[in-house]
């Protein structure tokens, strides 16, 4: 824990977490009670350890970023979600620093310091939620202490086993089960030590947080409002400055007025929570025991209304049609997403994604239906398969190339039904006609006899090979040619490959604008890989 320049980092990466996230875990907390936001008391939590290690100078010591971290989440916890977590830190900090040393049984140390002090906290525990979690990552501690794991193996498994207790927890607790979502402060907790561990062992990504939210596909939450018959409304909340508090006594009275109660900290300092239907009596109470403080009252009512109704909202379609086209290369992608298309899967001519990458796609559209483009041959069964397969209504246009699926996408009719749709589209992409350019594996034998070797260069157009060449800028110049040959054509597409240079690019362009000035070049970075250029005429 003498770590500071590492461990003040990750304690920031930890916060960062679980504040980008905070609104998809809220939406999971609709069970059992809704009793604020967890996704946004625990950031708020978070938020005060932040200020507080923001006020250590730039050498603290191990002791000054305990204290930091103790008290700055117990001043800041808000709800039950925060006030645990605010447990949990107390557990680790307090055990910190009795260790000498950093290591994976300090590790699994504070893990189980944390245990204890986070049920103490809760006078009734329920598994299936945070306290679940914190368990089972404090047991997986002692295994990877007893395995010998070093520190970044430790974190790593941690993490990963965390994610894991998180997905049992609706075996744990019905309410979680019935409704299909995972515990949220289990969530919570999850995501943080994820981003704290990446950063101890010097990993930059954050997009892994993602899959987070997406381990039993797309979490449906029904519009089920369980908070009409409770019987109290008002989460009570308050920072307590006392020398007499007497815990048990304390306990006694909230259980008498409320539930929910929890009662954290030490003389002079502690957190104070309950749901009762009398704050003002709860507070005169206390008044005459200290002085509260950072006084929250939250109306559970409103507050439950208030997210059914941003839940109704998500789960309304954002449009009527959606579109999901496969490509490869940063540039094909991005014309894509320009033309409308909300969702590309990465896949070609030698990579061909399975029919579970394609559903997946269609599966995170929040839309009424979809429309998919494969953009190549080998991928239309893949495609018609994930049509079975998909959660909405969906339609193939077979598309097999990228300009066709450009020509395909610019035809939608956002608002017309499947076939409608699929018509218009399959009319337009009958009119494109595609040449490639690419270096042979193998030698074979083309089209009226043409003999192909090992590394030429052959131009392939609507999937016959038309030119074989020794240089790929000699044969994309012939494939231009044999295009130009078509009837009824008036724009030429060009899209360079990863693999060819921007100067050699703008020679085929020039030769294109210079030998048949009666064809509009339209000329794109695709950045596809194997193919120097990929071209169209319509």
């Amino acid at each position: 824990m003498s770590d500071s320049k590492k461990i003040i980092p990750a304690i920031y990466a930890a916060a960062q977490a679980v504040s980008e996230h905070q609104e998809e875990i809220n939406k999971l907390n609709v069970f059992p009670i809704p009793d604020g936001d967890t996704g946004t008391n625990v950031s708020l939590t978070m938020e005060n350890v932040l200020k507080e290690l923001g006020k250590l100078g730039d050498k603290p010591t191990k002791e000054e970023v305990c204290k930091a971290v103790r008290q700055g989440s117990l001043m800041g916890a808000r709800g039950n979600s925060g006030v645990i977590t605010s447990q949990i830190l107390r557990g680790i900090t307090e055990k910190a620093l009795e260790c000498d040393t950093f290591d994976p049984k300090s590790v699994y140390l504070c893990l189980n310091n944390a245990v204890d002090i986070a049920y103490q906290a809760v006078r009734r525990p329920v598994e299936g939620t945070i306290l679940t979690v914190v368990k089972e990552t404090a047991v997986a501690a002692k295994s990877a202490y007893k395995s010998k794991m070093d520190l970044d193996e430790m974190f790593d498994f941690l993490a990963h086993e965390a994610m894991e207790s998180v997905k049992r927890t609706p075996e744990l607790l019905p309410k979680l089960k019935e409704n299909g979502v995972v515990d949220s402060g289990g969530l919570a907790f999850a995501i943080m030590l994820q981003g704290f561990a990446n950063t101890m062992n010097g990993k930059v990504e954050t997009n892994s947080y993602r899959s987070l939210f997406q381990m039993q596909g797309k979490v449906e939450i029904e519009q089920v409002n369980d908070w009409e018959d409770h019987n109290f409304r008002y989460c009570t909340e308050f920072l307590m400055k006392s020398d007499v508090l007497d815990v048990e006594e304390t306990y006694e009275y909230l259980s008498s007025m409320g539930d929910c109660e929890l009662v954290v900290g030490e003389h002079p300092d502690f957190k104070i929570h309950v749901h009762t239907n009398a704050p003002g009596e709860v507070l005169t109470w206390m008044i005459e025991r200290g002085q509260p403080h950072e006084i929250f009252i939250h109306n559970m009512d409103m507050q439950s209304e208030d997210r059914l109704e941003k839940i109704a909202a998500d789960q309304a379609p954002d449009k009527k049609t959606g579109m999901v086209a496969v490509a490869v290369g940063e540039g094909n992608v991005a014309i894509l997403e320009s033309l409308g298309v909300d969702y590309v899967v990465s896949g070609g001519q030698t990579m061909n994604p399975s029919t579970a990458d394609i559903v997946d796609a269609v599966n995170s559209l929040n839309v009424e239906q979809v429309l998919i483009f494969p953009g190549n041959k080998n991928i239309i069964m893949a495609a018609n398969s994930a049509v079975e397969l998909a959660n909405k209504p969906c339609a193939v246009i077979p598309t097999t190339s990228v300009p066709q699926t450009f020509s395909a996408v610019l035809c939608a009719i956002p608002d017309a039904d499947l076939d409608t749709n699929v018509k218009a589209m399959t009319d337009a992409i009958e009119y494109v006609v595609t040449g490639e350019v690419t270096t042979a594996i193998k030698d074979a034998v083309g089209d009226d006899g043409l003999q192909i070797h090992e590394g030429d260069v052959m131009g392939i157009i609507d999937d016959s090979i038309k030119v074989v060449r020794d240089n790929v800028f000699d044969a994309c110049l012939a494939v231009i040619d044999e295009l130009a040959k078509c009837d009824d054509i008036d724009t030429l597409t060009l899209l360079a490959g990863a693999d060819l240079s921007d100067e050699e690019f703008e020679r085929i362009q020039e030769y294109a604008e210079e030998n048949h000035p009666d064809l509009v070049v339209d000329p794109n970075r695709g950045e596809q890989p194997l193919y120097p250029l990929i071209l169209a005429v319509e």
